[in-house]
């Protein structure tokens, strides 16, 4: 955030987020909606993005269009993700996270909580860069493949980007994670945010706690 925008001074800022973290964990009640549409977004954007790449599996489309389908509602879940687990670990986000994570019943044992896919995804660039230090022979295949997952077990073929939709599978720099759960999990807290947003945009019946 920069601090020489106008408004509050970083002190003051300082302080809000302190009262905001010890006595809201994380969120100020008014504001709880804003965090509600927001995980409402992207789980929409990530449910709608697995449909499409159902109706591109159904149509036989180019394996690089399917895999762009799959690719982007795994990005859109981890955009997601990132409420419940924040990446910056100052102590407000840490909060709103614990508090977001309690209100939707999620735990580390959660699909979204795969910090690999999560980082493979929003790190590709880098990931790429190590796949690539390795001392790797055989076949390289950089375009996407829609086929059978155990087709990246091949020592021999170094496979990029590769999805199996009847198994619910992504293969990405050799890499295998399952899908499936993920999309349920997804469509779990589009129907609890639905129905929070419904019930006046509150995560709960909410009180400050005690000083």
């Amino acid at each position: 955030m920069d601090d020489d925008q106008p408004g509050l001074t970083k002190e003051e800022r300082a302080e809000r987020a302190a009262m905001v973290t010890k006595d809201y964990q994380g969120i100020y009640p008014l504001y709880e909606a804003f965090y509600i549409h927001s995980i409402i977004y992207a789980a929409e954007r990530c449910d709608d993005a697995f449909a499409r790449f159902d109706e591109a599996v159904a149509a036989n489309d180019s394996h690089a269009a399917i895999f762009a389908m799959v690719q982007e509602a795994l990005t859109h879940s981890a955009a997601l993700s990132r409420f419940f687990w924040p990446p910056t670990k100052n102590k407000l986000s840490l909060a709103r996270g614990e508090n977001l994570r309690s209100a939707f019943a999620v735990d580390e044992s959660s699909p979204l909580g795969q910090r690999k896919l999560r980082n493979a995804l929003e790190h590709y660039d880098e990931y790429l860069d190590d796949f690539l230090l390795q001392d790797r022979v055989g076949h390289f295949f950089p375009s996407p493949i829609v086929d059978h997952h155990e087709l990246a077990d091949d020592v021999l073929g170094n496979i990029f980007k590769l999805v199996d939709p009847e198994n619910g599978i992504c293969v990405i720099l050799g890499e295998k994670y399952e899908f499936d759960l993920i999309r349920d999990e997804v469509r779990r807290i589009l129907e609890l945010a639905t129905a929070m947003d419904g019930g006046g945009s509150r995560l709960r019946p909410h009180r400050p706690k005690a000083k």
